[in-house]
């Protein structure tokens, strides 16, 4: 038997391409184009619809960047085409195959009703099956001319990712714009070839199943008349027959569909048309429900829910229609898909308190499915924050994207930081974007490495990151494949049904202890610097509100201000979306996230001085509040306390040039160089750095990956470094150290000074260099052979050394207040106020001593996909504590990031709203319940890696003591006590009932 399977295929494309496809409309009319270009940004559907439209004729260029053209087209159905299916044709112009990433159209009827989205993959628009003739045709659409960003080649610097850069010439070109005969029978046909071809190609050369498939398809290409195609379609198709009703082995893979169209919520356009990416996606969804019976689709982050329900309200009305029907599916339980290694404790809890509030509170639905197929990693203090909500599984198929190792697991439990586990599975699959094609499916199977213990996956089915979401053909697809010999078995279902098909069939499944680190897009832990600063700053000052309106409410009656911190939470989740927070999206993106961050930071400071006034009371006494969670300078925690006094600092000069800084615990030289070659820890009789070497070394890498510019570092850039060691000035500025560098096209000016046992570290970059990474070292006297970096509600351990792949891959960490490195007995903090990426290596010195170097990563210059990344001033402040245990740490890291407040008022005292007696235990959290009763909500946990017993006081009365989940939930016993016993990190969170 000769081998013409090339043959086959080739002849299959040719004539699908050539002849079939096209002939799916054998007849079309032109449809008269009008069209009116809105002068600024998005108007309301009302305004577009009764807007004055100019002609336009398909050819003409239309379409300014990030503009948007309402099109108008009118026609009449001819009379000869009664009885038959005909749709509409609307090519906007579409240059790609991809939906998303260029123009777009939402459909609307003249009564404003949404018809439904196009896209390069979903141009039709049906008008009616079958028409009677005569038809009156008028459809409105709201077409959006966003540019192509990401590009051919890809990662290209480009202007166009800000409207205020881009431009205004034309970007497209109006396309066909038609009525046309839909002829179901050869679109079928395209369907069933598809399917087979595709299947065909994926099945052992040798085999039986590959030959039938192949010898149907020559049968099926022979019956079709090049000439006439829609006349032999049925006759093509009935030699398909046997080979489409063939079963699946009973062993054969199960695939769990779920419609899907993951759309950033802001990436390569801002968030305004995310609003519109959501709505005409969601109207594409909820047309196929209505076509399809089968058909299921899941949407997740509750922020894309809000949208729809406050702009779009009549595409609200029919998600809720499904939603309601058990079709259109709430998942992933969050506000947003967000980045899970940055964001804080309370902001990762208040993702899932967010989300699965919104969704209750609408809907009834309490999902258990968290939903993050493009998170970039996944810290390890996640786990037990998705149980605290409630939920206990998680899906992704992003740590598929891992460049050093495979990952061994598809099904698995995951074990964090406090021992909690979540069933958790990655698609085989290995994309987000299924289209049901016989290679995604085929690679599902092979790559499936649960084999012989389970056999079902996922597949997230549809268009996403632009959205667009399934389509029409993936669910004829779908439906073929339902039960097909040779091809794993479909079934449309949602996520909730299989998850408990997994759990089910692999009751033990394997446990990954630890974070799910991502080998790749290592540097979103630094790109758009002022991004992650207006982050940080906001967890911090949303906790500092919330305890001090809280205390102001409780001890002086304030009113709260539910509304505001919670509109103000929303924006702050919000910017956490995994391509703004990890600093992956277009300029636009980031200029809007400065003003937010800056808005944000007015109220909240707004609120923080109403309720501190409201508890200093009118006097001048200096009275300081302290917003951390330990005591400090005498300030008890969530207290204030009328002060006075000052700490002292020695400065002198250092003998062979530069400076000496010292207090009563800590003894600090600065050389000539603004270096520090000695932080002496008095207490202790130790030194920090080792012999002959400088820590605050600025250090200046080429950072140019071979893709992915903001998203990616590659090892490779640690081959070369050029130590920033000349100083333009040395100089003392009151009790610091000033120092002052230049390089390249930029400066650096530096503050040092000693805060207690501490060395602070002000350090202002005037930044103006392109593709180059800056980092902060500090290089350490200690033998530390793992260290520690912060983490929700904890800390996680990594290695130091590069013993096997999987710790060699971990050369860029994230960690959010500190890193510590220890020997038995004494170990060194470092801790920041805004900064997450980082890395730690090992060397062996000389006199054989190990020297353990921390460097911070201070900013990066990608260009691609905003140019100017970075570009401009910034200033961080880091801290070095020589001596410092892990609860030093703990507690310096919360210190840095919550400064003292002075306010002058005439309280000699403000008493904390809780207090806890032991130091291990960390209150994240002081607030009223969300529910407006007036009850004090507190979360708390273990925060030093051991046990605790701790005992809370409340400074008021409480009738009750109840434990509850993150929503406030009750789930211990009423009457539980203020006296706890805390594992490892355990989180807890109580409500106290005001008496």
């Amino acid at each position: 038997m000769h081998d013409d399977r090339n043959l086959v295929e080739a002849r299959l494309q040719r004539v699908l391409d050539e002849r079939i496809r096209p002939a799916v409309y054998p007849e079309s009319v032109p449809l008269e184009v009008a069209v009116w270009h809105a002068p600024g940004e998005p108007v309301p559907v009302a305004e577009g619809l009764a807007a004055t439209p100019e002609p336009i004729a398909p050819g003409a260029a239309w379409g300014a960047p990030w503009g948007t053209s309402w099109f108008t087209v009118t026609g009449t159905v001819p009379a000869a085409w009664a009885g038959r299916t005909v749709e509409a044709i609307l090519d906007l112009g579409f240059n790609e195959n991809m939906p998303g990433f260029q123009c777009e159209g939402l459909v609307y009827r003249p009564d404003g009703s949404p018809v439904k989205g196009l896209n390069p993959r979903n141009q039709w628009v049906r008008i009616g099956s079958p028409v009677e003739g005569g038809e009156r045709v008028r459809l409105h659409v709201e077409a959006a001319s966003n540019p192509v960003i990401l590009g051919n080649p890809p990662f290209q610097p480009t202007h166009l990712g800000d409207k205020e850069t881009a431009g205004g010439d034309p970007l497209y070109r109006l396309a066909r714009m038609d009525l046309a005969v839909f002829d179901e029978s050869v679109w079928q046909l395209v369907m069933d070839l598809e399917v087979l071809g595709e299947l065909m190609l994926e099945l052992p050369a040798d085999g039986t199943r590959r030959w039938e498939l192949l010898r149907a398809l020559e049968r099926a290409l022979d019956a079709v008349d090049l000439q006439d195609v829609n006349g032999t379609a049925a006759a093509a198709r009935a030699e398909l027959t046997g080979v489409l009703s063939s079963p699946a082995v009973p062993s054969a893979h199960r695939i769990s569909a779920v419609g899907h169209a993951h759309i950033d919520s802001a990436w390569l356009w801002p968030l305004r048309e995310t609003v519109r990416k959501v709505a005409r996606t969601a109207s594409n969804m909820t047309a196929l429900l209505e076509d399809e019976p089968d058909f299921v689709f899941a949407m997740s982050q509750a922020q894309q829910w809000a949208w729809i329900k406050e702009h779009r309200p009549e595409v609200w009305a029919k998600v809720t229609k499904a939603v309601a029907a058990g079709r259109f599916v709430p998942a992933g339980g969050m506000w947003v898909e967000s980045d899970t290694n940055m964001p804080g404790s309370e902001a990762m809890a208040r993702q899932f308190v967010h989300g699965k509030r919104f969704f209750i509170d609408e809907f009834g639905i309490d999902n258990e499915e968290v939903w993050l197929p493009d998170t970039f990693g996944f810290a390890a203090g996640l786990p037990q924050i998705i149980k605290a909500a409630g939920s206990k599984r998680l899906l992704t198929q992003k740590i598929s994207w891992s460049r050093t190792n495979t990952f061994p697991h598809h099904t698995f439990l995951w074990e964090g930081i406090d021992g909690t586990r979540i069933f958790t599975h990655f698609p085989p699959v290995d994309t987000y974007n299924c289209s049901m094609s016989g290679h995604q499916l085929a690679h599902a199977a092979r790559n499936f490495k649960d084999k012989g213990v389970a056999r079902h996956s996922l597949a997230p089915t549809g268009w996403g990151d632009g959205g667009g979401g399934t389509t029409r053909e993936m669910v004829a697809k779908a439906a073929r494949l339902r039960d097909l010999e040779g091809s794993p078995a479909v079934t449309w279902e949602p996520p909730a049904d299989f998850f408990a098909k997994a759990e089910a069939e692999y009751p033990n499944p394997p446990v990954w202890v630890g974070e799910l680190y991502l080998e790749l897009h290592r540097a979103t832990l630094t790109s758009q610097a002022k991004t992650k600063q207006g982050n940080r700053r906001s967890e911090s000052l949303l906790r500092e509100a919330e305890l001090w309106a809280a205390t102001a409410a409780v001890r002086a009656g304030a009113p709260y201000p539910y509304e505001r911190l919670d509109r103000i939470w929303k924006t702050v989740l919000l910017h956490q979306f995994h391509d703004i927070l990890p600093g992956s999206s277009i300029a636009w993106v980031h200029r809007e996230a400065r003003r937010t961050y800056e808005a944000v930071a007015a109220e909240l400071t707004e609120i923080i001085d109403t309720a501190q006034r409201a508890l200093a009371g009118d006097g001048d006494r200096r009275v300081v509040f302290n917003g951390a969670p330990h005591t400090r300078h005498g300030v008890p925690a969530g207290g204030a306390r009328a002060v006075s006094g000052a700490r002292w600092t020695e400065t002198r000069e250092r003998d062979g040039g530069g400076f000496v800084l010292q207090n009563d615990l800590l003894r600090v030289e600065i050389d000539p160089r603004g270096l520090v070659v000695s932080a002496y820890d008095l207490t202790a009789g130790r030194e920090s750095v080792p012999p002959g070497q400088a820590a605050n070394l600025l250090q200046l890498h080429p950072d140019f990956p071979n893709m992915w510019d903001a998203w990616d570092v590659d090892e490779f850039y640690r081959n070369t470094v050029t130590d920033l060691v000349d100083a333009d000035e040395v100089s003392l500025d009151g009790d610091g150290v000033r120092v002052r560098r230049s390089f390249g096209s930029s400066t650096v000016t530096q503050v040092l000074t000693l805060a207690g046992g501490r060395l602070d570290i002000l350090t202002e970059v005037d930044w103006h260099e392109t593709e180059k990474f800056l980092k902060l070292a500090f290089p350490l006297d200690v033998r530390a052979d793992r260290y520690a970096s912060e983490s929700q509600y904890g800390h996680t351990y990594r290695a130091t050394h590069t013993n096997t792949s999987w710790e060699a891959a971990k050369f860029e960490a994230c960690n959010h207040r500190f890193v510590h490195v220890e020997e038995p007995g004494w170990g060194v903090a470092l801790v920041n106020d805004s900064t997450y990426g980082h890395d730690v290596t090992r060397a062996v010195r000389p006199d054989s001593g190990t020297t353990t170097t921390v460097r911070v990563s201070l900013l990066r210059a990608p260009r691609f996909p905003d140019p100017e990344t970075d570009q401009g001033v910034h200033r961080f402040r880091h801290a070095l504590v020589p001596g410092a245990t892990i609860g030093d740490a703990v507690r310096e890291g919360h210190f840095i990031n919550l400064p003292e407040r002075l306010v002058t008022g005439a309280a000699a005292e403000v008493e904390p709203l809780v207090t806890v007696d032991d130091d291990a235990v960390v209150v994240t959290a002081v607030k009223l319940a969300d529910d407006g009763s007036g009850d004090v909500i507190v979360r708390f946990h273990e925060s030093r890696g051991g046990r605790a017993r701790a005992t809370l006081t409340p400074g008021f009365p409480v009738a009750e003591v109840v434990a509850t989940d993150l929503l406030e939930r009750p789930t211990g016993a009423p009457g539980q006590g203020l006296s706890v016993s805390l594992r490892p990190f355990e989180l807890v969170t109580l409500r106290l009932k005001r008496a």
